[in-house]
């Protein structure tokens, strides 16, 4: 039976879609089924991330309504076997999706997938209830601006009160002379959230570039970044992995 991993953080600008992308490709990669389900509802970015934008087709809500089947809503990746998206619709709001129908559509994701991680929107509105509904486990990720790990504190709160299963860290975007010139470390991360870490993704100047370029990264390179991010995968498979040193 899969399990279904939702990725959320308080604050834009974390990473969140990128860490659903790559994480979710490192796994398949691995050898796993997975399914990346875009959740941001009207403002979906998750399909550029994959660079499959021109084969997201049908989206959850015409599964949650009997106008495709889950197989057929689930669009395999071209380059990356048994990586696959289900992309949110355009055109509602995430008040209008029912938190009972989608949930009710998890197992049979679970039945399919190995994995499905849930790439929630930022904030704490419906969307994001929408989004950690019926998940098995969820991810926060936060950058170490102190405004970042405020939104993670909040986040974790309201994950306890929904009964978000599991919650473990991650820290993205991180470089040793941000954290000197902050006086930080990633020990104080770990306490404003009061979670277990995840893992750590250093800043990675290559991202943009291959971005640019509609190169998934775990696609085109070894870099650090990439290195994290299949460790991180390792960690949620049940591996040992070690955590990345920050330069």
């Amino acid at each position: 039976m899969g399990q279904v991993i939702t990725v959320v953080s308080g604050k834009g600008g974390t990473g969140k879609t990128s860490f659903t992308a790559n994480v979710g490709m490192a796994l398949a990669q691995m050898g796993r089924r997975v399914l990346c389900l875009d959740c941001d509802v009207g403002l979906r970015n998750l399909d550029i991330a994959l660079v499959m934008t021109d084969r997201a087709v049908m989206d959850f809500t015409d599964v949650l309504n009997g106008r495709c089947t889950l197989e057929e809503g689930a669009v395999e990746h071209p380059a990356q076997r048994k990586l696959f998206l289900l992309t949110a619709p355009a055109g509602v709001g995430a008040g209008e999706v029912s938190r009972e129908a989608f949930a009710e559509m998890l197992p049979e994701v679970r039945e399919r997938f190995d994995y499905c991680l849930v790439d929630a929107p930022a904030g704490l509105g419906a969307g994001f209830r929408l989004a950690v509904s019926g998940a098995d486990q969820a991810v926060v990720v936060t950058t170490m601006e102190a405004s970042s790990l405020r939104d993670a504190q909040r986040t974790v709160m309201e994950l306890e009160q929904l009964g978000g299963g599991q919650v473990h860290l991650v820290v993205n975007r991180c470089r040793r002379k941000l954290l000197k010139s902050l006086h930080q470390t990633i020990d104080d991360a770990i306490d404003a959230a009061g979670l277990p870490l995840l893992g750590i993704i250093p800043e990675d100047e290559t991202m943009p570039l291959y971005a640019g370029r509609s190169i998934p990264l775990l696609l085109s390179g070894n870099d650090c970044a990439a290195i994290a991010y299949r460790n991180i995968a390792r960690r949620i498979d049940g591996q040992r992995a070690p955590l990345m040193k920050i330069r």
